[in-house]
């Protein structure tokens, strides 16, 4: 029964969800203070409504291992094409994000966005934390240089 759940209750809320691994921990101070390093983000890919400066999103980057969690803060819709554009950073962060888009890329398109944070939970990312953070140190030699989220 125990290993029916286990198979069955990730599979429900990928279906629920629309996102792969929908619960995720922060391993980053970049949304600090709303999302704090250690939290658990929950994420769904289920509306079709249009992204919103504000709202929270989850995006890969190419040359990053783990997605970066962080705050819309310019959607931009060019008028002939209809093409979109997004512009994101860290709520903790000086600058925004395109020092971390691919080389040349200057916005994200909405297939570079994996999926909008519902919700989050402090504290419930720790465990991943750590263990990140200490498998880091092995494969570094100490250093302790983090990706920004974790898929649990």
């Amino acid at each position: 029964m125990v290993l029916v759940l286990l198979v069955l209750v990730p599979e429900g809320m990928m279906l629920v969800t629309g996102v792969k691994s929908p619960a995720m921990a922060v391993l980053s101070e970049s949304m600090e203070p709303a999302i704090k390093k250690g939290d658990m983000v929950f994420v769904h890919n289920m509306s079709n409504e249009p992204f919103r400066e504000g709202e929270v999103v989850l995006f890969k980057v190419d040359g990053f291992e783990h997605p970066i969690v962080h705050r819309v803060i310019k959607v931009y819709e060019h008028r002939d094409t209809g093409e979109i554009r997004i512009l994101t950073k860290g709520d903790n962060n000086s600058v925004d994000d395109r020092f971390l888009y691919a080389s040349g890329q200057l916005w994200l398109q909405p297939h570079d966005i994996i999926g909008r944070v519902a919700g989050y939970l402090p504290y419930a990312g720790w465990p991943s934390v750590f263990i990140s953070e200490a498998y880091k140190m092995l494969l570094n030699g100490g250093s302790t240089t983090t990706p920004e989220v974790l898929w649990v």
